[in-house]
């Protein structure tokens, strides 16, 4: 699977969330100085709470570029790679289940369809996650850690 094609998909995905979120975060900045906000009572907190709403959806946005920016900057591996590592593509096997897996630096759990296959969707994981972190230095083949006691183990099924 062409690899810029899977960045455009992250980045895509990313910058939407990022309009979003910055729109929200102006919103919230309008709507705590705005003059139907102005406190009526000393137990009138409409105004500080829109402030406080502000303050958080302007730090994610600011952790969504942040985001953006470690995703630009990801060198994917060459092709043909055999062992796990940021940037990879990863096909993992759970009984008759397959799930697509991309290695990145951040926003593990994002969900982006595949370039390659508009019907199969890519999850993101990072390193810091228990599957990411099990994946890390795997060669195709290789089993991984079962999720829970008695579950079966995941099978590492192939590598791009």
């Amino acid at each position: 699977m062409p690899q810029e094609a899977l960045r455009a998909a992250v980045i895509s995905a990313l910058e939407a969330e990022l309009a979003r979120q910055t729109h929200a975060a102006l919103d919230a900045r309008d709507e705590s100085i705005s003059e139907e906000s102005r406190a009526e009572n000393k137990y009138d907190t409409h105004a500080q709470e829109a402030a406080y709403l502000a303050e958080g959806q302007a730090r994610l946005a600011s952790e969504l570029a942040a985001a953006l920016a470690a995703w630009r900057a990801l060198r994917f591996p060459p092709a043909g790679h055999d062992r796990a590592q940021l940037g990879s593509l990863v096909t993992l096997a759970n009984g008759r289940r397959e799930d697509l897996l991309l290695l990145g630096p951040t926003n593990g759990g994002l969900v982006v369809q595949s370039p390659a296959d508009p019907a199969r969707e890519i999850t993101v994981v990072t390193p810091s996650s228990p599957v990411g972190r099990a994946l890390l230095g795997r060669a195709a083949g290789d089993l991984l850690p079962p999720p829970r006691r008695g579950a079966p183990a995941p099978r590492l099924v192939a590598l791009a």
